[in-house]
C-alpha cells in the first residue's frame, strides 16, 4: 500500500506540476452553453474510436431546472496528444498541445471561451463537419470529463490547476513545520531545564486550542484587499504557526535519549558549540523519524487549506484550489441537482489517504525493531 500510494502521490505532484499540458483547457475558459453539464464518460468502439456522445441543454418549463439530453447520432471525437486552447507551461513556453481532449478535423484549436462561434466561416475553420455547419449548433462540441461547474467551466481542469495550490501549500506548510520544530525542539531536548518546562508548556498551551477555530481568527486577520500571492504565503504561515508542536515533541524525545550517548559526551568535551551538537551530531541520528512525521502532516495542512478556503477565509478567486472549488457546494440544493461538484473532495481523500500510507510505510521502514 505504502509503494502503491507513492505512484499516486507522484502521479498527482506529476499532474499538478503540467497541470496546462494535462488540463483539456485552461483555468479561465468557460463556455455558458454548459453550465452544470453532467459528466460524459469516454467510450471506445470501432467505428468512432474514443469518443462522447454530444449532449444539448434542455430547461424544464415548470421548474426551470437546467438537465441535458443526448444527442442522437451525434458524437465527439476524443484522442491524445491533441491540438486545443493555447497556454503557456509555468507562464514561459507556448504550447497548445493538450494530452487528452477533442480530436478535431484539421487537428485545430478548441472554440474561445467567450464567444459564441456563429458564422459559417469561422465554424469552418475549427475544422466542424457538414452536418454540423448546416445546422449551426458548433455549441454542442464541448467534453467535460468531470462535469460543468455554475459558470460552463471544466471542473476536471480547474482540479488539476487546484492541485498545484492546495499540494505545494502543504509542502510549503511542512517547510515552516520543520523549522519551528526542529528549532524549538532541539533547544528544549538538549538544554532541558527551565528552558525546557518554559517551552513545553507553551506548546501545551497552544494544543489546548480548538484547531480549527484558532485558523478562523488567524485567517479572518487577512486583509481582503492582499494579492493572491501575499495570501497564499500568509494561509502557509497560519497552517505552520498551529503544526510545529507535534514534530517540536518528537525532536525533543529523541533529543533526550540521545544527548547523553558517547559521541554526544565527546563532542562537547572537545569544544564543540551547542548548535553544532544538535544540528550536526544529534539531529541526523533520527532524519529519518522526522520524514516520517512531516509526511504524516501533509494531509492535515491540505485539509487546513481546504476548510479555510471552503470557508471563504482562506485562498479566494481568482486563486484556484480544491477548497476555493468547493465554496460552489455551499448550497445543499446545488449538491443534490449536480453532485458533480462534489468531484474536489475524492482527490482530496485520495491525497490524505495516499499520503497517510506512503507515512505508515516509511515509519515501518525507519523503525529499526520492525520485522521486515
Amino acid at each position: 500500500m505504502a509503494l502503491c500510494s507513492l505512484y499516486v502521490v507522484l502521479a498527482l505532484y506529476g499532474m499538478a506540476l503540467f497541470a496546462e499540458f494535462f488540463a483539456p483547457t485552461t483555468k479561465e475558459w468557460r463556455s455558458i452553453d454548459h453550465i452544470y453539464c453532467p459528466p460524459q464518460i469516454p467510450r471506445v468502439n470501432f467505428q468512432h474510436g474514443i469518443h462522447v456522445q454530444a449532449l444539448q441543454k434542455q430547461k424544464d418549463p415548470i421548474t426551470f431546472r437546467r438537465y441535458y439530453t443526448l444527442v442522437p447520432d451525434r458524437v465527439i471525437p476524443l484522442g491524445f496528444f491533441v491540438k486545443g486552447e493555447p497556454y503557456k507551461l509555468w507562464g514561459l513556453v507556448s504550447m497548445d498541445r493538450h494530452f487528452f481532449g477533442i480530436r478535431r478535423a484539421g487537428n485545430a484549436g478548441t472554440p474561445n471561451a467567450e464567444t459564441r462561434v456563429s458564422d459559417y466561416e469561422s465554424r469552418g475553420k475549427l475544422g466542424l463537419s457538414e452536418a454540423q455547419l448546416a445546422t449551426g449548433d458548433a455549441h454542442l462540441e464541448t467534453f467535460y470529463l468531470l462535469g460543468a461547474d455554475k459558470i460552463g467551466q471544466d471542473i476536471f481542469s480547474r482540479i488539476l490547476y487546484g492541485a498545484r495550490i492546495s499540494l505545494s501549500i502543504g509542502i510549503a506548510s511542512i517547510i515552516s513545520t520543520f523549522i519551528l520544530g526542529i528549532f524549538f525542539g532541539g533547544i528544549s531536548g538538549y538544554v532541558g531545564g527551565r528552558v525546557d518546562n518554559l517551552i513545553q508548556r507553551s506548546i501545551e498551551i497552544i494544543n489546548s486550542f480548538p484547531q480549527i477555530p484558532l485558523w478562523l481568527v488567524l485567517a479572518a486577520l487577512v486583509p481582503a484587499d492582499w494579492s493572491p500571492l501575499r495570501t497564499y504565503f500568509a494561509i502557509t504561515i497560519v497552517l505552520s504557526l498551529l503544526n510545529w508542536t507535534g514534530l517540536a515533541r518528537v525532536v525533543r524525545g529523541k533529543l533526550l535519549s540521545l544527548r547523553e550517548e558517547d559521541y554526544a559526551v565527546a563532542a562537547r568535551l572537545i569544544g564543540a558549540g551547542h548548535s553544532r551538537i544538535i544540528f550536526r551530531h544529534l539531529v541526523p541520528g533520527f532524519t529519518s523519524h522526522i520524514i516520517v512525521s512531516l509526511t504524516l502532516s501533509v494531509p492535515a495542512m491540505i485539509l487546513g487549506e481546504t476548510a479555510l478556503s471552503f470557508l471563504a477565509l482562506g485562498l479566494r478567486p481568482p486563486i484556484v484550489s480544491w477548497g476555493v472549488m468547493l465554496q460552489d457546494c455551499m448550497k445543499f440544493q446545488v449538491i443534490a441537482d449536480y453532485p458533480w461538484v462534489l468531484m474536489p473532495v475524492l482527490f482530496i481523500v485520495l491525497t490524505v489517504l495516499a499520503f497517510n500510507f506512503l507515512g505508515d510505510g516509511l515509519r515501518d521502514a525507519a523503525d529499526p525493531y520492525s520485522a521486515h
